[in-house]
Order: C-alpha cells, then structure tokens, then sequence
C-alpha cells in the first residue's frame, strides 16, 4: 500500500457531514489533462474498480488515492523551435524578439506543442488515522506531499494539517545511534546509510549493503557530516529507509507479518487485507519512531481555506464514515 510516507498531523479537524464528502470527492475526481491543459490531478477509486466509492473505510481507517498527470514538454524541444521563430523574425525584420516578446513567443510554441505531448499518469495513496489524529502521504518528497496535502485541504473544508516535526531532528538522532552503535528501543540498524557534510561542498558518504558497525562512519560523524539516511528495520516486522526530512522510504513489511496471510478468493481482491495489515504495522511503528525522536513538535500548519472555522474539533460526523 505504501512504499515511501510522509507524516502529517491534523492540527484542526471541520468535518462534514458524509453526504457532503461523498459531493466533494464527486466533484474532484480526476479527469485527464485536456490537449492544452499542462497538468490534472483529482481523486480516484483506491480499490481499482470503475464507478466505486472514492473513500474506502477499513477497520475504520480511511483510505483516497489522488492521481496526477502532467504533459511535459522536453525543453530542448522547445528551446530549439524558439531559436527558429527567433532566428526568423530577425531575418525579416532585421530586430531579434527579446524580453516579453520572446516570453510570449516561448508560450505559444508551448501551447502549440502540449497536444502532442505524451501525458505521465501516477497516484497516491493517503491514509487517515482519525483516532492518532494523523494522515500519512504516500510520497518521498515533501514537494509532492505538501502538494497532495493542499488537495485534502480544498477537499475537506475545515482540515488543517501540520508535517510531522519531532524533538529530535532525524539527523541528529540518526547520527547519535550511528555514533554509539546502539539503535532506539525497537528498532535495529540495516545496513545502508547516507552522509553529507552540511556546507556548500556537501561531501557525501554512501554505504550500502554494508556494516555499519564501524569506526570509520563514525569519524565521519566527528568530521561534521551528518545522516540524510538511514535503513532501519521495526521489531522485525517493518523495514525502511529514514532520511533527514522524516520521510520513510523503501517501506517493506516482512515475511513475518505476510506468513499468516492467506490468498485472496473471488470475492476479494484483497484490498482490505492490504490495508488492514499495513495500516495496523505503521499505527505501532510510527509511535515508537516517534519517541525514539524524542517526541512530537508539530510546527507551520498549512492554512484552512478561507472561511474555514478557527476552532471546533467535533470528530462526530465522521464516526459513520469509519465505521
């Protein structure tokens, strides 16, 4: 269900009712770029099937998926038509567009051009913890969360979200168990890791498939680098790569938690077991990882809509959506 997180907290919670979710997501679902459209994203059925619901609940966890699509243009492309059109009005006019001019002749041999791009589709998955007050983004980057988040915000009016901040910055803390090669309660270290010396040379270190039980890494710790990431695994049941933005990357449940599982039959695709299983692994793992941070910070909210309450946390509409 997941292979890189991104942790938000919900700082405000402005439920609607559930027949007004259920217009809301109507009302964004994804549609593809037009032919002169750059870019689409909406909602999407996160069990896969035409026509279904665009939030499913699973052992009250609340589950969307948001697709995106793009149409790029190559920018050699277009840098190569600009010259000509450049090249050829100086010709006839003997005056080579510059400034605003050349600006707008770049943008309509973009527009010219966005028809025949070819559109790049991908989604992601978004889960809803109402009970830890918590929503995960299935995305590595915080460019592409905060862009999903924006989304659940204009979905949901009243939701304010926070990205996850701990006590403990993930380098620090990273750099404090590679030092004393003692990893937090709960946790082991694997055997991949990342340094980079925090100056404008960034220096990197790269480990991988490699000990990390040696002096060496940490002389590299005493020279100023620190951890931008680090692959740990969860009372070995969950393993994943932190990295210095507390994203979790490469997220893998293990044989352990998969053995008991069994095949899925006709009825079932095996959707809910997916969620049931990896939501159940990441609502005890992200608590420890948590406290082995030091625990929670919550800072920068991103804003509510406009006209959106300033407070009221009443989580009751939404008991008939989880259950």
């Amino acid at each position: 269900m997941f292979k890189n997180a991104l942790v938000f907290h919900i700082e405000q919670w402005e439920p609607p009712t559930l027949g007004d979710v259920e217009r809301r997501l109507d009302g964004a679902r994804f549609a593809p770029c037009r032919p002169s459209q750059p870019e689409s994203a909406g909602w999407v059925e996160p069990r896969g099937q035409k026509h279904g619901a665009l939030m499913e609940s699973v052992a009250g966890q609340l589950v969307l998926k948001l697709c995106s699509e793009s149409k790029p243009v190559p920018g050699s492309v277009v840098k190569e038509q600009l010259e000509a059109q450049l090249q050829k009005i100086e010709a006839e006019t003997g005056r080579r567009p510059k400034g605003k001019a050349a600006r707008e002749i770049k943008e309509q041999i973009l527009h010219e051009l966005l028809p025949r791009a070819f559109p790049k589709r991908s989604t992601t998955p978004v889960w809803i913890d109402l009970e830890a007050r918590r929503v995960l983004i299935g995305a590595a980057s915080a460019k592409k969360a905060d862009a999903v988040a924006t989304q659940l915000v204009d979905l949901f009016g009243g939701l304010r979200l926070a990205p996850l901040q701990t006590a403990l910055s993930p380098a620090t803390a990273m750099a404090a168990w590679l030092s004393d090669k003692q990893a937090p309660a709960g946790f082991s270290v694997d055997r991949d890791c990342e340094l980079k010396q925090p100056d404008s040379e960034k220096a990197s270190v790269r480990y991988a498939r490699h000990t990390l039980e040696i002096d060496e890494l940490g002389e590299h710790i005493r020279q100023g680098k620190l951890p931008t990431q680090l692959a740990l695994t969860w009372n070995g049941r969950v393993s994943f790569v932190l990295t210095e933005t507390l994203a979790l990357k490469k997220i893998k449940l293990l044989d352990v938690v998969l053995e008991g599982r069994g095949p899925a039959d006709g009825a079932d695709d095996g959707f809910d077991a997916d969620v049931a299983i990896t939501t159940g692994e990441l609502q005890q793992l992200l608590p420890d990882l948590i406290a082995a941070l030091g625990g929670p910070l919550v800072k920068q909210s991103l804003a509510a809509p406009a006209g959106a309450a300033a407070s009221g946390t009443d989580p009751a509409p939404w008991d008939a959506i989880a259950a």
